[in-house]
């Protein structure tokens, strides 16, 4: 393999991790309210798990509340229940076939756990990048593409943080 292979493989994983790292970081609550982050959240739909956003649309209705419609009446249930149980700390109000998600405000402990899981998810990355097949690390650490991928993950980091 040869060394021009080898920097184009690496960038490939390179830009595969920060669209990793900008997937993983979407997921983490933050204060708004955005309909991505029902995203990872799996409803049981005819014995399979199904994302919600697959079985009703999810739709933001102001800074702090989220509406799911469900396009089946008899789903209005089950997916409130998956709100509930996810990791996310939601507590979904159904109103006849709608369910309202307030987002609760972020004390100021819950931000600084956020802070920390944010700045580990941008560590995962730079680490995936410093262990390269084929690369020795000092030879890495020299090529101009790896200091952006690494600023570029730093970038994302901050400005999760940061919301």
């Amino acid at each position: 393999m040869s060394l021009s292979e080898v920097k184009k493989s690496t960038q490939d994983r390179m830009n595969k991790s920060v669209d990793a790292l900008k997937t993983n970081l979407s997921k983490i609550r933050t204060g708004r309210a955005h309909g991505g982050i029902l995203d990872h959240v799996n409803v049981e739909y005819y014995g399979s798990p199904v994302p919600v956003g697959q079985v009703a649309n999810v739709s933001v209705v102001d800074a702090r509340t989220l509406s799911v419609q469900p396009y089946e009446k008899n789903m209005v249930g089950p997916i409130e229940k998956a709100i509930r149980d996810s990791d996310l700390g939601l507590n979904p109000v159904s109103m006849g076939d709608n369910i309202r998600v307030p987002m609760p405000a972020l004390t100021e402990e819950r931000r600084r756990d956020l802070t920390k899981v944010v700045r580990s998810e941008g560590k995962t990355p730079k680490l995936l990048s410093a262990i390269c097949v084929g690369m020795p690390t000092k030879r890495l650490k020299r090529w101009s593409r790896t200091r952006k991928f690494l600023k570029m993950t730093s970038v994302v980091c901050k400005t999760k943080s940061r919301n």
